[in-house]
């Protein structure tokens, strides 16, 4: 999360209007309903797993064993085992 001036992005009237119930603290203030990111979309961290797990599934039907994948992408042989015989 990430921390904005109020002054810097409310307008005057309505940062005069929240300093009649707050004053010098922290407010969240949320998203509106429909407009939260899933999870790894902002940092681009989803696609790079997707990317990965393509290139886990490649390997396994080109005959790399799950052991020898774990060892290469440094997972457990569970999660090579859940990428490999998951959502083909």
């Amino acid at each position: 999360m990430k921390y904005r001036k109020a002054e810097s992005v409310l307008p005057q009237e309505l940062l005069e209007q929240i300093q009649q119930y707050i004053q010098g603290e922290y407010v969240y203030i949320p998203n509106k309903k429909g407009m939260k990111k899933a999870w790894g979309e902002k940092t681009g961290t989803r696609h790079y797993i997707a990317e990965r797990n393509v290139g886990i599934k490649k390997q396994y039907y080109k005959g790399k064993k799950c052991e020898e994948l774990a060892m290469e992408y440094h997972l457990s042989l569970a999660s090579i085992r859940k990428i490999v015989y998951g959502n083909k």
